[in-house]
């Protein structure tokens, strides 16, 4: 089998799983540089995200039984591979996806190296050619935006399920990484300055994270004080778009997140606005413009005479304007239409379309 073919096919195989990969040419190099042969071999053989223990997997591979245990914890060293570990039952292994899978892992560790410097630019690349759409698949929102701890207080007809804290405080163990957008904006020259160390995951992802060296296993109470950081550095909150369900938080910027730029600057909606919108009290407004330049959307503008305004459309409900305006001019008010989060069934269900 050719190596072009091999990494065709797998191109293939992770395009059918729920958010997936588009066959390109950059792509192709992608993989080329995540898998190696054998590796990329294996893989194929793997369902993406389905979960197997070494001998269920030596059995459903027998012609690699000699070498597959090395394979297999070589992949998971690498990132495209996730174990799952839980006392008094056999490790598991899992082919992991593109999206928070091998897009993220050789990133999450935070250290530089070649593989890094040369997927920065061909992620970016891939990017605009078919992932950004790929996020949007089936016009079903792939992350979800929750507001800033601060707006909350302020707006308090907005949904309860968009308070993150008492999400945070019922998981098990938290995970701290570094972004992997800002460390592929940083490789190519364009970094924008913010905190690096603020990607959070929690439960199996966590611990397999952990493991691995790809991030630092934090108390419940430190990651709520970093996500309090984040806020006040003017991130967005960012988890997944699953009614009741986090795996994931991440600390977002305007400047170089994934889903903020697919959806404000590519307009693909892989990006869902949170259950409010920013709305502007033209009587205490002064015009000072700290929101527009909290804004990641850059959904506020400053019309020649009288208050901002906010554009509906464009704002994803993150709550930093609200939060940071020194007059409390702008408050979070209810969608209507409710935009509530999909329960898991109608998220696959729009994502296999």
């Amino acid at each position: 089998m050719k190596n072009e073919t091999l990494y065709e096919k797998l191109a293939d195989h992770f395009d059918r799983f729920i958010v997936g990969a588009p066959r390109t040419d950059t792509l192709i190099r992608i993989l080329q540089i995540l898998f190696p042969p054998d590796e990329a071999k294996t893989a194929l053989r793997m369902p993406v995200m389905h979960k197997m223990t070494l001998s269920e997997w030596l059995a459903a591979i027998p012609e690699d039984h000699a070498r597959l245990p090395e394979i297999l914890n070589a992949m998971a060293a690498r990132g495209t591979v996730q174990t799952y570990r839980q006392p008094g039952k056999e490790e598991r292994y899992a082919l992991l996806p593109s999206a928070k899978g091998w897009f993220d892992t050789p990133y999450w560790s935070g250290r530089e190296t070649d593989d890094t410097r040369l997927l920065a630019p061909l992620w970016l690349q891939y990017r605009e050619e078919a992932f950004g759409e790929e996020l949007a698949r089936g016009d079903m929102p792939t992350f979800r935006i929750v507001p800033v701890s601060r707006a909350l207080k302020h707006d308090p007809e907005v949904l309860p399920f968009e308070d993150l804290r008492p999400r945070i405080e019922a998981q098990s163990i938290s995970v701290v990484s570094f972004c992997p957008c800002r460390q592929m904006k940083n490789a190519v020259g364009q970094g924008c300055g913010h905190s690096l160390e603020v990607c959070f995951s929690f439960g199996s992802m966590a611990r397999y994270l952990a493991d691995h060296g790809m991030g630092r296993e934090v108390s419940i109470k430190e990651t709520l004080e970093i996500a309090k950081a984040c806020e006040e550095e003017g991130l967005a909150h960012c988890v997944e778009n699953i009614d009741g369900y986090l795996g994931t938080l991440c600390n977002c910027c305007g400047c170089c997140c994934l889903f903020i730029d697919t959806k404000k600057r590519l307009g693909f909606n892989a990006l869902a606005p949170s259950s409010g919108y920013a709305d502007v009290d033209a009587t205490n407004c002064t015009a000072c413009g700290e929101c527009i330049d909290r804004c990641p959307m850059e959904a506020i503008a400053q019309p020649d005479h009288g208050p901002l305004k906010v554009d509906e459309r464009q704002c994803i409900g993150c709550g930093l304007c609200s939060a940071h305006c020194p007059e409390q001019a702008i408050t979070l008010m209810p969608r209507q239409p409710a935009n509530d989060p999909p329960d898991l069934g109608t998220f696959l269900e729009r994502k296999l379309i």
